[in-house]
């Protein structure tokens, strides 16, 4: 039985968490959010570095702005991955309304899809995919 720690994406706490409960759609112990929603979640760039270094879970982070064709035509596919990998935390950065994230991250270009784990990113990925591609490439950055 091993513990996982997963930090709430609405108020930061780190909570614990058996790896056998996350099934059992874990609740934040502070703010009683779902630790696990299975839809993404929106997140800031100051608190998306401590979101990220707060859990042991996967974390996609998707870098868009509201004026972006690509981005609003990629947010159904985004959503869908979500649904289909409830236990990889999949946040959305607006570029626009944190401007620090994309200068912090080297954001070039939006849609970019970061995946972290363990706070360090370990695959990049620019451009609107459908869900089978974007479910495809965070299965590959997880195998490795």
């Amino acid at each position: 039985m091993s513990t996982l720690q997963i930090a709430c994406a609405h108020c930061l706490t780190r909570n614990r968490v058996p790896s056998e409960r996350l099934g059992d759609a874990p609740k934040c112990g502070s703010c009683k959010q779902a630790l696990l929603p299975g839809e993404p979640v929106a997140i800031d760039a100051a608190r998306l570095v401590r979101f990220t270094s707060g859990t042991t879970l996967p974390v996609v982070a998707d870098f868009w702005a509201e004026w972006c064709g690509p981005c609003k035509m990629m947010a159904p596919a985004f959503a869908e991955a979500a649904k289909a990998r409830p236990q990889v935390h999949f946040v959305k950065v607006d570029t626009e309304a944190s401007p620090q994230a994309a200068a912090h991250y080297g954001i070039r270009g939006i849609p970019t899809l970061i995946l972290f784990r363990d706070g360090a990113e370990q695959a990049r990925v620019s451009g609107a995919m459908p869900a089978s591609q974007l479910l495809a490439w965070v299965d590959r950055g997880l195998a490795t």
